[in-house]
C-alpha cells in the first residue's frame, strides 16, 4: 500500500501510438539510438519487445481493455494521454472508459486552424487540454500569428502541456528556439489564466523551468519519466534533489506526477511512481503534499 485510506493516483503524462520523427535517418544515428535503449531497458528491467516474445492472453486484447488491466493491477485511478495519431483517435480511445481515461488535443499548432481544431477537440470530442512539443515549434510563441489560440485557451482555462529540452532518444534534438522553458516566458505572463505544465523537470533545463516557475504562479512541473537526462548536465542532480528543490521552490500545488507511459510491451511504467514516492517520503513530505503531487492537482486541472 503506497498511499493511505482509499487514495488514487492520476497520472498526467501517458500515450497512445503516434508519429513523431525527426531523429536524422543514418546507420549511425540507428545503432547508436538503439543501443542506448536497450541499456536503459536492462536499467529498468522493461521486458523485450513484443515481437522478440512468447505472445500471452493479453497480447490480443483491444488495446484500452490492456490499459485497463495495467491501471487495476497498480491501482491507478486515471491515466491522462497526450498524444494520439489524431484528436479523433484520442477521443475515440478514452470514450471506450472515461473514468480511467482522459485525453488532450495534439496538433501542430503551426496550423492555420490550430485554434478551430483546438475549439473541436474541447467541446465537441471532449478533451481537456493541449499537448505541444516546444523543439517542434517553428515560431516563437508569442508570434501574433498564436494570439486567437491562446486566447481562446486563456478564456477556457485549459491546461497546456508543453516538452522542453532533449527531444527524443539518443540522436534526438538538443538545439532549438524553443529548447528552454524561457521561451514560454512572455506568453506565461500575458495569460495567467493558462495553466502551462512543463514535463521531465525541464528535461535538461530544470534551472531554467525554476526560474520561469519563480516568476509565473501559472507554471507546474511534471515528473514523468526516467529523467535520466540528470546524467548529462556538469553538476550533480538526482530525482531527490529534483523533488527536494521544487517543493522548496513552488511547495505541491504545482507538481504533478506521471510517467510517460507509451504502449506495450512495457505497458505502465509503475517503477517510475515507486521510485517518485519514495523520494517524497524520504525527505519528509506530508501525506497531503504526496497526495497533491499524485493526483489531487491533476484532478483540479483536469476537472475530474
Amino acid at each position: 500500500m503506497m498511499f493511505r485510506n482509499e487514495f488514487k493516483v492520476v497520472d498526467i503524462h501517458g500515450h497512445l501510438p503516434y508519429s513523431l520523427s525527426f531523429i536524422k535517418k543514418h546507420e549511425l544515428f540507428d545503432e547508436y539510438n538503439k543501443e542506448r535503449s536497450k541499456r536503459m531497458m536492462l536499467t529498468w528491467d522493461f521486458p523485450i519487445p513484443e515481437s522478440e516474445k512468447e505472445t500471452d492472453e493479453n497480447d490480443n486484447l483491444p488495446l484500452m481493455k490492456r490499459w485497463e488491466k495495467e491501471l487495476d493491477k497498480y491501482n491507478i485511478g486515471t491515466l491522462n494521454f497526450l498524444t494520439a495519431e489524431s484528436n479523433d483517435v484520442m477521443a475515440s480511445q478514452i470514450k471506450k472508459n472515461p473514468a480511467r481515461f482522459t485525453g488532450f488535443a495534439y496538433h501542430s499548432i503551426e496550423s492555420e486552424n490550430a485554434r478551430e481544431e483546438l475549439e473541436r477537440a474541447i467541446d465537441e470530442l471532449g478533451l481537456k487540454g493541449y499537448k505541444l512539443f516546444g523543439p517542434l515549434v517553428n515560431r516563437e510563441f508569442h508570434d501574433p500569428a498564436f494570439k486567437e489560440l491562446w486566447k481562446f485557451i486563456a478564456d477556457r482555462k485549459l491546461p497546456v502541456l508543453i516538452h522542453f529540452g532533449m527531444l527524443g532518444r539518443a540522436g534526438g534534438i538538443v538545439n532549438h528556439q524553443n529548447i528552454s522553458p524561457l521561451s514560454l516566458f512572455q506568453v506565461a505572463r500575458e495569460y495567467p489564466e493558462i495553466p502551462f505544465i512543463i514535463p521531465h523537470f525541464g528535461a535538461g533545463y530544470y534551472q531554467e523551468l525554476l526560474h520561469l516557475c519563480w516568476s509565473c504562479p501559472n507554471i507546474y512541473i511534471d515528473t514523468s519519466g526516467s529523467n535520466q537526462w540528470v546524467r548529462w548536465m556538469p553538476y550533480h542532480l538526482d530525482l531527490e534533489i529534483l523533488f527536494r528543490k521544487t517543493y522548496e521552490l513552488i511547495g505541491s500545488e504545482r507538481i504533478l506526477f506521471g510517467t510517460d507511459s507509451n504502449g506495450f510491451p512495457r505497458g505502465y511504467a509503475y517503477r517510475y511512481l515507486q521510485e517518485q514516492v519514495k523520494v517524497c517520503r524520504e525527505i519528509n513530505m506530508r501525506e497531503d503534499d504526496i497526495e497533491n503531487i499524485f493526483g489531487n492537482n491533476a484532478r483540479k486541472l483536469l476537472n475530474i
